[in-house]
């Protein structure tokens, strides 16, 4: 994680993606997308790991 930077939330990471918010909710249900991390009822993501997981897209985006 870069510095101090805060993990983020669904919605921020719905919007970093410009996706909806259930999109998201609906590939972590198939195991697609970043990874997230349960925390109590709450799903947190840590900024680096979805920026990683975009980059990882290159190759498999045609």
């Amino acid at each position: 994680m870069t510095g101090m930077e805060k993990l983020w939330g669904v919605k921020e990471v719905a919007e970093y993606l410009g996706i909806p918010v259930q999109t998201l909710y609906r590939w972590r249900c198939q195991g697609y997308g970043p990874r997230g991390r349960r925390m109590g009822k709450h799903v947190r993501y840590i900024p680096d790991d979805v920026r990683e997981w975009v980059v990882s897209l290159r190759d498999e985006v045609a």
